[in-house]
């Protein structure tokens, strides 16, 4: 175990269920690490409290949320959002995350496989993966054509504008991570039987296609800068940091009741 001097608030984490978990769980026993997960652990207690009035809210005054979740590939999106959602009522909130188009939705105008998943009054819903596959995805790896792409760009604003307008609250989260990061985590869980199974064939490239899914990300970014509705990028090399981060982006971004009991 390596050698620190605590302060008396820190053995006082330490000496507590959750302290003693978060040091013996892992080794080598790290005493720094045990403390900032134990504090990770009481500030997400924390935010859930928030979400849960958050989504009390909703129901009360019939507000529909719709939150997209997009980033590099094992960012870290899927851990983000059960920490979200873990707490909350799960009747009022949906996770979506669409697999490949069929025949008849490749035919179909490009967001109609998206609306028909869009909240209804006090409904939460959380894309994992959204119509921003036509941004970045589908472009890199030639799952679009060039028109299609363009096409996508010259219109996902002004598709944006209808949602805000019609009254969903939509937040946009952009999960960012390093080169290494991304590499370290993709050999993990090609090593890890129960999370095998996490990697895909575009996983498989993201590696070697790293700058031209910089670029398009870049285009993205900008065009949703230029009249449309911005993403907020979230460094997410340290997984509880970056969940922390999201919580407390979407609280900030609905102006919910935080005087309600609950």
């Amino acid at each position: 175990m390596e050698e620190k001097s605590l302060k008396a608030s820190e053995v006082a984490k330490l000496n507590t269920t959750k302290g003693l978990v978060a040091l013996l769980s892992k080794k080598p026993f790290n005493l720094s690490r045990a403390i900032r997960y134990y504090d990770y652990e009481r500030n997400l207690k924390k935010l859930q409290i928030e979400i849960v009035k958050l989504q009390t809210w909703a129901l009360n005054e019939g507000e529909r949320i719709l939150i997209v979740f997009e980033g590099r590939d094992a960012a870290g999106k899927g851990g983000a959002i059960r920490r979200l959602t873990e707490r909350i009522n799960p009747r009022h909130v949906r996770i979506v995350a669409l697999p490949k188009p069929t025949e008849e939705e490749k035919s179909q105008w490009y967001f109609q496989r998206y609306v028909k998943h869009f909240p209804t009054a006090g409904e939460m819903v959380v894309f994992d993966r959204s119509w921003y596959n036509r941004a970045v995805v589908e472009p890199v790896n030639g799952f679009c054509t060039q028109a299609e792409y363009e096409s996508f760009m010259n219109h996902v604003n002004e598709f944006e504008q209808m949602i805000t307008e019609s009254g969903i609250r939509l937040v946009k989260i952009y999960m960012s991570i390093s080169k290494t990061e991304q590499a370290e985590r993709f050999e993990e869980l090609r090593n890890d039987p129960l999370k095998q199974w996490k990697m895909t064939a575009v996983d498989e490239r993201a590696q070697e296609l790293w700058d031209m899914y910089t670029s398009y990300k870049n285009k993205m970014f900008a065009n949703a800068s230029n009249g449309g509705i911005p993403f907020n990028i979230i460094k997410g090399n340290r997984k509880t940091q970056a969940r922390i981060t999201v919580i407390k982006h979407i609280l900030k971004s609905i102006p919910y009741d935080k005087n309600l009991k609950v």
